[in-house]
């Protein structure tokens, strides 16, 4: 397991990541910016060549384009979009010296605290949840088809859970007709906690079982521990991040 964790502008955040139980690779990457200004959560395609170089790849080009794009005057939308499609064509280009990692892709959620707002863009099923006081909420949109079915109707969330292609993606880093990430401002209060996380959290621990352990009384550093022991305790059989941010 590696971790960092620290305060900064008001904020309070760790990170933790775990290859889990089943799997002997990690191809989860995360970047935790040690201003708090940025966080970046990426899962690497699990049973694909190079899962985990893409997930690097893209937490890498991420961090770069919104620390170099951080103090001009492009607007946070913009800014996000830049850095995940330079994300897109760093695994491009990996996969073009690398044939062998020539079906590479990843996810890759991030949020970013900046002068004009508090923003969020996602590939992928890697998840955003915000929890106010008891309101736990997912913020991001899994881009798989089983979501896009159920937002339609076409399931229910019952066969959603078992549904035996949950975890097809329709949209990853990684492809050439990626043409943006989705992006979003979101709203912000004093004690509000952010959780960014790969599917091996998510699919292991039900969301009321996240809010309990969000809700904890115990700090923050402890809170994250207990999340991905979870994951692990519920099988574990992927990867698992986590990354708490604390708004105080």
């Amino acid at each position: 397991m590696s971790n960092i964790s620290s305060t900064q502008l008001n904020r309070r955040f760790i990170g933790l990541t775990d290859p889990g139980v089943v799997r002997a690779v990690n191809q989860d990457s995360f970047y935790a910016d040690p201003q708090g200004r940025f966080f970046i959560v990426a899962d690497g395609m699990g049973g694909h060549a190079g899962g985990q170089e893409a997930s690097q790849i893209a937490t890498d080009r991420i961090q770069t384009a919104l620390e170099n794009g951080w103090e001009s005057k492009l607007p946070s939308p913009a800014l996000l979009e830049e850095a995940f499609l330079s994300a897109n064509q760093g695994i491009l280009d990996d996969q073009i010296s690398h044939p062998e990692r020539g079906d590479s892709g990843t996810t890759a959620v991030v949020i970013l605290f900046r002068a004009d707002g508090v923003w969020t863009g996602h590939v992928g099923d890697s998840r955003l949840y915000r929890l106010r006081e008891e309101n736990l909420e997912q913020i991001t949109e899994d881009h798989t088809w089983v979501a896009r079915a159920l937002k339609i109707g076409d399931i229910t969330p019952e066969q959603a859970k078992k549904h035996a292609l949950r975890h097809v993606l329709f949209q990853c880093i990684g492809r050439q007709d990626l043409k943006t990430a989705e992006i979003d401002q979101i709203d912000v209060q004093p004690g509000d906690r952010f959780l960014l996380c790969s599917d091996g959290l998510s699919e292991e621990v039900a969301d009321a079982e996240l809010k309990t352990i969000l809700l904890s009384d115990s700090s923050y550093e402890f809170v994250a521990v207990q999340l991905l022991e979870a994951a692990k305790a519920a099988g574990g059989s992927d990867n698992i991040t986590v990354v708490l941010v604390v708004q105080d």
